[in-house]
Order: C-alpha cells, then structure tokens, then sequence
C-alpha cells in the first residue's frame, strides 16, 4: 500500500512538472503573502508597546504601525488572491491532462479491456474521481506550500522574540501530525472502498436508465431499485467510515494545538511580569505560535483530504497505465495492396481461457464470395467478425488474406477493407449527414443523400425538422431503431469497402423495407467479399457458402441445396427457424 501511494504521488509530481513556471510563480508569490502576515505580529506588537501608559502614548509611532498593518494586510490579501488563482490554474490543468490520458488510453484499449469493465465504471474513473483528485490536488496547492512557509517564518520570528519558548512550541506542536498521520493511514482504505463504490453505483444507474424499457416491461423496478439500495447502502457505510475518521483530524490537531497555546500563554504571562518580555513581544509571540500551528491543522486536513484525492488518483492511472493494444508491428503492410481471398487455419480463441469457444476452423474464402454464417445462440458467429477485424486475436492459427497473415497488417489498412452493419446500432451526437459520413468524412452531400435513398433512408430523413441537418444522438434523437439500422446502413453504402460484415443487419427492420434492404445489399454484395450473420435463414438461401456452426466448430458448409440434401443439422434448424 505505501509503494502504490508513493507511485501514486510521483506520477501526479510527474503531470504537475508541466506548470513549472506556474508553480514557481505561485510559490514565489505565497513567499511574499507568508511574509506579510508574518510582518503584522511585529507591526501589532510594536503599536502595543509604543501605549506606554495612561497618558503616555507614542502617537507618531501607533499612527505609522497601524498604518503598515493596513499595507501589509492589503497587500497580502491582494496576492493570496493571485495565488489562489494559479492554485486553481495549475490544479485543473493538470487534471485536464490527466483526463485526456484517460481518454486517449481508452482509445487504444482493447476491447477486451472493454468488455471486461463496466462502461459506468470506466466513466465513473475519467469524471467523478478526477473531479474529487482536482479538489484533493487544489487544497494541497492552497495549504501545504504555504503552511510549510509559514512554519519556517514564525520559527525565525519567534527564536528573535524569546530562544527559551520556543523550544517548546516547536517540539509540541508537531505532535498534531503524528495524530493527523495515524487516522490517514486507516482512511485511505476506506476512501479507496468508497472510490469503487460510486464506481459501481455509476454503472448501475446508467445501466437502469439505458434498460429502462426493458426493466418496465419485465415489471423489475422493484428488483432494479433493490439493487441500487444495496450498492447505495455499501457507498453509504464506506462514505460514512472514511468521513468519521478523517472528521476526526482537526478537532484532535486542534486541541492538541490549544493546550501548547495555553500553555505557552502562561509561560509567556510569568515572564512579562518579571520583566524578561514585554507585552507587546509576548502579543506577538502568542501571534506566531498561533500562525505556527495553524499550518500544522491545515496540513493534517490536507494529508486526510489526500487519501480521498490519491485512492481517486490510483483507479485513474490504472486506467491510464492499462495494457495498450498491441501496435501495429514497423514491417505492417497496407491491406490495399492484397487481394480479397481470406483464408482460416486451425484456428482456435476463447474469451475465457478456461472455457473453449473456437476450436480447429478452417476455412477458405475467394474474392467475391458471400459466406453466411449460421448456428444457435453462442456458437461463435459473431466472434469470427471480432477475429476478421481483429478486435480480438486468435489464440492459435492463423486468419490471413493472400497469404499473410492479418497480425502483420495494419489494423486501420484492414478495418477499412470492411464494412460493417452490426445488429447493434450507434449513433453519434452530430447532424444526420454527419453520422451517414461518418467512414467518409470528405463526402458531399450528394453522395450522402444518394447513399441514404440506396438504404432506403431518404424518405423518414426528409421528414425530420432539418433534415439532414437535424441534430441527433443514440440515447435521444426520436429515431425508431429500424431508422437508426438504416442509418448505419446508408453508411457502408457511402464508403463500398471491398469487403462486408452484415450481423443481423436487417434484425430492426419491417419486411417491407427489408425486401428493399436485400434488393439494395445484391447490387452492394455484388463483386464483394461478404460475411452475413443471420437467424433468418431464409436471407441468405442465396450464399455461395454457408457454414454451419455448433459449440464453435463448423459442423456443416456448402450451399442451401447441398445443405438441405444433407438432411443434417442445417435442414434441422432451417425448417425449425421457417416454422417458427
């Protein structure tokens, strides 16, 4: 635990490096408001002394004192203004790049990585904790610098005031951090326990909010909100752990703090009456043992607060410092200059390593060919598109086109060789012509709607308010999902890569339309490599190949006749998919 703190603090040290400049500047300036409120104690207490008695007062000189506490106290207000304004600068720079770390890690993460963390985790991490790191990193910034300069100012101050007592603040006092440190270090695991929870609790509201018709439909709200309670309630118990103890550090700071003061203030009235100090020397002692322990209480809820920001910290880099997927090798070359024959030997892949999925396929697929691929839930259907595209890697075998192997291509050359139209429809925040463009940016607008009429699109788009300008998104955009499908289908029609993926890619669209759909996709699918996933087998009669697979292995391929004059497990499923 103290080596992923302290890893933990260096990498922060690393990203606040950045703002040198900034930084310096802040201490600088902190230098010169610490100096200020230093300099008042001794403005104070010579003003006290130069009132002699009743009668006798140094009118000139309280005038003049008065008058430079007021500069001073001005002056250091001005700057602890300035400083407060860097503070915030260089806190939420840094977290900006921190954030943009995140956000780019996420990019090259596998999808492994992916699939295997909730997505309201994973946004829970570049939002919520790098928010509570911002205000963990801001208060250090405010507090500890400034409280190290004023704890070295005020032991300057208070030895050329009296060498006998200040021995004693300066020995005491420090045992308010010795209180601070032992309930940090049972803090810090609590906070962590609470960083993973709001993580949870993240993912399931979003989860609830996304499935809120699914939910409403089976009639599991209540088990949905039962849920939440649990998780809400583990965030609750963390929450309040973490919160009690570390409320626990300046009260005990505190008192340890006001019993030295009292005690000082004692010594300090002995002396006066013996004449060993004066009342304006002792007001402005008392001042800097005061000043003296403040920063002592400010760092001890600094260092508390820490634990918070540093547990948010880690879950960050942890994001930040997830294996990458592997890159593209020096030597990879462009799929551009290969053909389209796409060969698979004995290969084999499982998500989980001790459950077998993909065992021993082969297959070979010649330029302009149109494979479906076919068998029941689980079979490993949709896993050969995530291997063709490399989403994921095989374990064992190879995937090759033209004889080299796909792991020596580069993988943004390969994924633009395909076209995919997946069951799972996204749709990004932008106009309706930006989102069919998305494979195609330089498009016009020509092209665009000429793509959109192909898919059939045409007609429900010039009827939204702005038409191909209308602003939409995946989660509110007033799309049905059919439309959204024919969306992403008016994409791939745009682009016409050399080879296609359809997964269910008419599984949200009306017959209707679908017969339109299948008109489109054989001018589209023609001259083309293909890959059609499909429940309905009826679809794909018409594939130069089909395979049938069961349990991850191809059990069965050939044509629909040759199939069906097999009288094997294809024959079985096709009449029990056309009877249901």
């Amino acid at each position: 635990m103290k080596k992923a703190k302290k890893g933990t603090v260096l990498k922060v040290l690393r990203y606040t490096g950045r703002h040198n400049a900034l930084v310096a500047l802040s201490l600088l300036l902190s230098l010169v408001c610490v100096a200020c409120n230093l300099y008042i104690p001794v403005l104070a207490g010579r003003a006290i002394d130069s009132i002699k008695g009743a009668g006798n007062i140094d009118a000139d000189s309280l005038i003049r004192n008065i008058i430079m506490i007021l500069a001073a106290a001005g002056i250091s207000a001005l700057v602890q203004w300035i400083v407060s304004t860097l503070n915030n600068s260089v806190s939420f720079r840094v977290v900006r790049d921190v954030r943009n770390a995140a956000i780019e890690k996420i990019s090259t993460l596998p999808l492994s990585y992916i699939d295997s963390h909730p997505a309201g985790d994973i946004v829970s991490r570049v939002i919520s904790d790098a928010d509570n790191f911002a205000e963990g990193l801001l208060m250090g910034f405010s507090q500890f610098f400034t409280g190290i300069m004023t704890i070295c100012g005020t032991l300057v101050f208070m030895i050329r005031i009296s060498p006998r007592i200040t021995p004693v603040v300066a020995l005491l006092t420090p045992l308010s951090l010795f209180v601070a440190s032992f309930i940090a270090k049972n803090t810090h695991a609590m906070f962590a326990a609470q960083s993973q929870a709001r993580g949870r609790q993240t993912s399931h509201i979003g989860e609830t909010v996304e499935s809120h018709n699914v939910i409403a439909a089976y009639n599991a709200r209540e088990r949905a909100v039962r849920e939440f309670d649990e998780i809400n309630e583990d965030y609750a118990k963390y929450s309040l752990k973490a919160i009690f103890f570390s409320s626990l550090t300046n009260p005990c700071t505190r008192f340890v703090n006001n019993m030295i003061y009292a005690g000082v203030a004692l010594v300090g009235a002995f002396s006066a009456v013996s004449g060993a100090i004066t009342i304006g020397s002792l007001t402005a002692f008392l001042n800097y043992s005061g000043q003296y322990a403040k920063p002592f209480n400010e760092i001890s809820g600094v260092i508390t607060e820490l634990q918070n920001s540093l547990a948010c910290a880690e879950r960050l880099f942890e994001l930040i410092e997830a294996e990458p997927v592997e890159p593209d090798g020096e030597n990879a070359v462009s799929r551009s200059s290969l053909g389209d024959e796409i060969t698979l030997e004995n290969v084999e892949f499982s998500y989980d390593k001790e459950k077998e999925l993909i065992k021993n396929l082969n297959l070979r697929v010649s330029p302009g060919e149109q494979i479906a691929i076919v068998g029941p839930t689980g079979c490993g259907k949709t896993t050969i598109i995530n291997l063709l595209m490399r989403f994921y890697d095989v374990d064992s075998g190879s995937i090759s086109i033209d004889s080299v192997d796909i792991r020596d291509i580069a993988r943004k050359s390969l994924r633009e060789g395909y076209g995919m139209v997946l069951q799972e429809t996204w749709i990004k925040t932008a106009s309706v012509a930006e989102n069919i463009a998305l494979g195609k940016p330089d498009a016009t607008r020509e092209e665009i709607v000429a793509a959109a009429k192909s898919a059939y699109a045409h007609n429900f788009i010039t009827k939204l308010p702005q038409g191909y300008d209308t602003v939409i998104s995946d989660d509110v955009s007033g799309l049905s999902q059919g439309q959204k499908q024919l969306l992403c289908i008016a994409r791939v029609m745009l682009s016409l890569p050399p080879a296609l993926i359809l997964d269910e890619a008419t599984s949200s669209i009306d017959t209707r339309t679908e017969i339109n759909i299948r008109k489109a996709f054989a001018g589209m699918i023609k001259g083309r490599t293909s890959f059609i996933v499909a429940h309905r087998l009826s679809t794909i009669k018409n594939s130069d190949k089909i395979l049938v697979m069961k349990d991850g292995r191809v059990i069965e391929q050939g044509s629909h006749e040759e199939l069906m004059n097999k009288h094997g497990f294809y024959e079985t499923l096709y009449n029990s998919r056309i009877q249901g």
